[in-house]
């Protein structure tokens, strides 16, 4: 981001507090009231400009070791894996495969109460099904909402 590197703000404060420490001394024997004006801004903005900092190198530090939007796992979204072998499957076994996901996911539907949107878009993902990956991905997203399921049902006991 240029020279500044996203600390605008703390220059601008920095700078301004800069300007009132400067200040400051012209100005003690002008009016008693401008003393303690000047008591009162001097050190708050010179916090404001630690403040901007510290929080600054914070959003700096989070966002250069947070993990990636890829690397998060979530229920909703499939899960990404790499193979690094290349064996294909034939079209018999993952016909069969969708057939055996199809009624995991209508028996799950049957147990669970899961949005007719979530139910829709797991079985456009089993229609679509064409690589391994693809179907352990979804089978781990199932075994997932069985778990959910099952602690469902026992919370209702």
């Amino acid at each position: 981001m240029g020279y500044l590197g996203n600390h605008l703000a703390t220059i601008v404060t920095g700078v301004f507090a800069a300007v009132l420490t400067g200040l400051w001394p012209y100005f003690v024997d002008f009016a008693p009231i401008l003393n303690f004006v000047f008591i009162m801004a001097v050190p708050i903005t010179w916090f404001l400009t630690f403040t901007c900092w510290i929080s600054q190198k914070s959003t700096d530090y989070m966002h250069n070791h947070a993990p990636t939007h890829s690397e998060k796992k979530s229920l909703s979204s499939t899960q990404t894996v790499q193979v690094t072998t290349g064996s294909q499957v034939s079209l018999s076994e993952i016909k069969q495969v969708q057939n055996e996901l199809s009624l995991e996911l209508s028996n799950l539907k049957e147990s669970v109460k899961l949005k007719d949107s979530e139910i829709e878009r797991l079985n456009q993902e089993i229609s679509n099904l064409e690589t391994l990956v693809q179907i352990e991905s979804l089978k781990t997203e199932l075994a997932n909402l069985k778990m959910l399921a099952s602690k469902s049902k026992t919370k209702k006991k």
